[in-house]
């Protein structure tokens, strides 16, 4: 009796995890667990400069946060680590200036976070914690560059894969790899000179992460210097759970004054290069917002934006006597955004620039002179990404969402044509990430959809498949296999807003459902410029915790409003000059929608959004209380008049040019129209969306005697990251939700 109890129980150790608990319900601590539940992900892919090895970073398996080094070699078929980052340096406390580097990144991780392929493919360079390091493919180790007590940032390893250019303390260095010598290019930086380092809002509003840029032949390295002393300080409190620091924060809130910048070239072949400023014109209230070498390393674009953002200006500057001259001039009557699709031809005749000209992103041929020779893209959608060019053949290759803007697909097109030709190259229905190989024959491919988790696979140029490298099968061995078999499938629909223009939603009906019984709604919205929410991928933003209210009695549903991204113009810009009057219109669309179903209580409807949508949640609470029963409103901006310059003007114009439209798009206005059911999040030491936006509205109920509820999250900024704190977060959100909606 007790041998067969022995054997039967080792019967059982020995099945798979996942057949042992088949029913498993989803809970939100697992969803911060170990093993991640999409499975083994593939981050950060590249290829070797001869196609033969894939490097990816991956997260450790008992911590989701840390990253190592790893390959896959295409010859053996095998994975193997490479640099596990917990071995080889002990993580140290990050800077002031990495942190925030980090926040405006969203990097979450730690460990490895980046790295760089040498053009020789004889090593691959990384940061970790704070230094430098070269992994030497040959000797099959890591060799360390630098050693400091200061933190070595934004490394950037040169073109012929020989030098290393970095920032440490505000100064821009570089570091020869085999001979670890080390030269400091720039000395006055420190206060509120910085060289080589992309102030706030290039790094939070503009895409733009770097200040500094090598020319092709490596010899050369074209720099931004900043000033900052323009720049009104803000003071910033970080609240933590046994302290409390006040930092003297530059920030420039919308209507104040930016950053002061100049535009230099270093020429390393001298022996204390002497930076050549280049021309950027007299107006100093503007920004700059890309910077690029032309092929022939001795010139410079310098893409200028006025400060109302409807201009941007491509200046040619000369890197010997740092004369410029305007090629051309993209205008908008609302706004231009700002991209990095433009790719210089090895020809040094021609260069690929991506424009909005005609309402979608697409891409065209100029000469180097500024001249438009050639439309290469055209299509019902808009291009996302240039992934690369293949000249000899006459092919660009890029990523769109042509026909289907939930999806995004590979495609290539002619350089030199009279008319577009483009090809599709991938064909699975869903999101396909592109990683191109350096002679454009072969390509990685890091896809999913909504039933599929992240696959990656080697394929042709063609499309054709070659191997996978981690096909992620969604069996009962995978990590989401236990909570495969009460997994509710999504499903999309299109509403049509009050224009016409067609706007796109996903929805989860609750499990079990029961014919004759009405269920409580959680609309999850974001509503913002830039961003779009419903799409073909399996890992969309909460949506583990979707599944979980789902599955737990709850209809969710997500619709991305105008304004939203990746739709082109006509679709972004109602929103221009008044900021959630349109989102919450479309909204509403999309409750009358809800209401019309037979399964939704239209008396329990609740929404949930981060940031912007933190701040639709508060103004649908606002001004259609009797619409929204309940509502949580994690980091929102109240006030936008304590917003940055960039992002806010872009959208509502300079404060004293459009006073009516901030007060209409501020919360303040409407608060009267509030009545109950009202959570607000917010971390306490948040540099991007201030603490202040909550304390204001804070003050501004209570003063009115409003009923709410609050949850300040000590030393947490806008992301609130931490597994045990978004754990808290999460049940604390539910509990609110089941509290407010469910009965």
């Amino acid at each position: 009796m007790k041998r067969a109890l022995l054997t039967a129980i080792a019967v059982l150790l020995a099945l798979p995890a996942a057949l042992q608990a088949k029913d498993t319900p989803l809970t939100i601590e697992r969803i911060y667990a170990a093993p991640a539940l999409g499975g083994p992900a593939m981050q950060g892919l590249d290829l070797s400069p001869d196609g033969l090895q894939v490097t990816y970073l991956k997260a450790k398996q008992d911590n989701l946060e840390q990253l190592d080094l790893w390959a896959y070699n295409r010859t053996s078929g095998k994975h193997a680590l490479l640099v596990d980052s917990a071995t080889l340096a002990p993580e140290r406390a990050l800077s002031d200036e990495e942190k925030a580097r980090r926040e405006r990144a969203r990097i979450k991780h730690t460990g490895i976070i980046s790295y760089q392929w040498a053009a020789t493919g004889k090593g691959l360079l990384f940061p970790l914690s704070g230094d430098l390091y070269f992994y030497d493919v040959e000797a099959q180790k890591a060799k360390q560059l630098t050693a400091t007590d200061a933190f070595e940032t934004d490394p950037i390893i040169s073109p012929d894969g020989t030098q290393v250019a970095f920032i440490r303390e505000q100064n821009l260095f570089v570091i020869d790899i085999n001979q670890s010598t080390e030269r400091q290019l720039t000395f006055d930086g420190k206060g509120t000179i910085k060289n080589g380092m992309a102030e706030f809002v290039a790094q939070e509003e503009m895409g733009r992460s770097t200040g500094f840029w090598w020319a092709p032949d490596s010899k050369k390295i074209a720099f931004i210097r900043i000033d900052e002393s323009p720049v009104g300080i803000e003071q910033r409190y970080e609240i933590e759970g046994e302290s409390f620091t006040v930092f003297d924060q530059r920030y420039p809130r919308t209507g104040t004054k930016n950053v002061l910048n100049k535009v230099g070239v270093l020429d390393l072949s001298q022996h204390k290069p002497k930076p050549q400023w280049l021309d950027i014109g007299q107006q100093s209230d503007i920004y700059i917002a890309r910077v690029n070498w032309f092929a022939n390393s001795q010139e410079v674009l310098i893409q200028r934006q006025n400060r109302a953002q409807t201009r941007l200006d491509l200046l040619k500057a000369n890197s010997h006597t740092g004369k410029s001259s305007l090629l051309f001039t993209e205008t908008g009557a609302h706004w231009i955004n700002l991209h990095d699709h433009v790719k210089f031809l090895d020809d040094q005749k021609h260069f690929i620039w991506g424009s909005e000209s005609q309402d979608t992103m697409q891409l065209y041929l100029y000469t180097v002179d500024g001249k438009r020779v050639g439309t290469l893209t055209q299509g019902a959608g808009v291009v996302l990404s240039v992934e690369g060019v293949d000249e000899s053949a006459g092919w660009v290759y890029f990523t769109a969402n042509y026909n289907n803007p939930l999806e995004t697909h590979f495609y290539r097109a002619k350089l030199f044509t009279a008319e577009p030709v483009v090809e599709r190259i991938s064909q699975r229905a869903g999101t396909h990430g592109i990683t191109l190989a350096k002679k454009a024959n072969t390509y990685l491919d890091n896809f999913s959809s909504v039933s599929q988790p992240t696959q990656t696979s080697y394929h042709n140029i063609d499309g054709s498949h070659i191997e996978w490298l981690e096909q992620n099968l969604l069996d009962e061995n995978h990590p989401y296999g236990p909570f495969k078999s009460a997994h509710i499938a999504p499903e999309f629909g299109s509403l049509k807003a009050e224009d016409g223009q067609e706007m796109f939603y996903q929805l989860l009906k609750p499990a079990n459902m029961k014919a004759g019984k009405r269920y409580p709604v959680i609309i999850d919205v974001y509503g913002g410029p830039h961003a779009q929410r419903v799409t073909n991928t399996w890992e969309q933003r909460n949506s583990y915790w979707h599944q979980y209210m789902a599955q737990r009695g709850y209809v969710v549903f997500k619709l991305d409003n105008r304004g939203s991204g990746n739709r082109g113009l006509k679709f972004e810009t109602p929103l221009h000059k008044k900021l959630g009057e349109i989102e919450l219109q479309d909204q509403l669309v999309g409750v009358d929608f809800l209401k019309a179903l037979p399964y939704v209580d239209g008396e329990r409807i609740g929404i949930f959004g981060w940031s912007y949508g933190g701040y639709m949640t508060i103004m649908a609470l606002f001004k259609a209380p009797e619409v929204f029963k309940a509502g949580v409103s994690v980091a929102p901006v109240t006030d936008w008049r304590l917003y940055d310059t960039h992002y806010t003007e872009r959208y509502l114009g300079h404060p004293e040019e459009n006073p009516a439209g901030y007060d209409a798009s501020n919360v303040f206005p409407y608060i009267d129209g509030y009545q109950n059911g009202l959570l607000i999040v917010h971390g306490m030491a948040d540099d991007n969306v201030l603490f202040l936006n909550a304390t204001k509205v804070y003050a501004a109920l209570q003063n009115k005697m409003k009923p709410f509820e609050q949850s300040n999250y000590p030393g947490k900024k806008h992301r609130i990251r931490g597994k045990e704190t978004r754990i808290h977060l999460f049940n604390q959100i539910t509990e609110f939700f089941d509290r407010k909606l469910a009965n």
